[in-house]
């Protein structure tokens, strides 16, 4: 994923689309953020996001 990446995801309650908002996740820059910090992430954390795919390299 390239790390401009951006994610939109709308949030908040109900199903009323005037009490929702839109916010921007900028997914490519946290996804590199990971893969740099791997070797301080806990063990945990590292077999979690192995668990859903993440690609290390």
């Amino acid at each position: 994923m390239p790390r401009k990446h951006v994610e939109r995801i709308a949030v908040g309650d109900g199903e009323d689309r005037e009490q929702r908002e839109e916010r921007q996740l900028r997914l490519g820059a946290w996804i590199g953020n990971q893969r740099n910090r791997m070797a301080t992430l806990s063990p945990e954390r590292v077999e979690q996001l192995s668990a859903i795919g993440m690609r290390w390299t």
